[in-house]
C-alpha cells in the first residue's frame, strides 16, 4: 500500500466500516474502545523498553497496537466530524507558539 494522506486514511476507516463494521459503534463505546487499545499499547511497551517481561509467545507487535490506536481515534473522528488534517494543523501551530523554546538549553 502506498502512502495515504490522513484525509485518506479517514475515508478509508469510514469506507471500511459502512462496507463490514455493521456502523460505528457510539462514541462512549469508542472512548472504551481507545482505552483498551492503548492499554494494549501499553503493554507492549512495558514489556519491550519497560522493566516487565513478555510472557513466552506473547506477541508484542509495537506497529500493530500504534496502528489500532490510531484506528479507533480516525473512528472518533469521523463519527464526530472532526476533520483531522486540519485539527492536526491547528495543534500543531499552538505547540510551535507555545512551546518553540520550552525545551530548548533547559538546564
Amino acid at each position: 500500500m502506498e502512502n495515504i494522506t490522513i484525509k485518506q486514511l479517514q475515508e478509508s476507516v469510514d469506507q471500511w466500516i459502512k462496507q463490514y463494521g455493521g456502523g460505528y459503534f457510539s462514541e462512549l463505546t469508542n472512548m472504551a474502545v481507545l482505552t483498551e487499545e492503548v492499554g494494549e499499547l501499553a503493554r507492549v511497551i512495558s514489556r519491550k523498553y519497560g522493566d516487565q517481561v513478555a510472557k513466552p509467545n506473547e506477541d508484542l507487535n509495537l506497529a500493530d497496537e500504534l496502528a489500532d490506536v490510531l484506528w479507533v481515534v480516525t473512528c472518533l473522528a469521523n463519527q464526530t466530524g472532526v476533520d483531522l488534517t486540519e485539527a492536526f494543523q491547528h495543534n500543531l501551530q499552538k505547540k510551535i507558539s507555545r512551546d518553540k523554546n520550552r525545551f530548548i538549553n533547559k538546564e
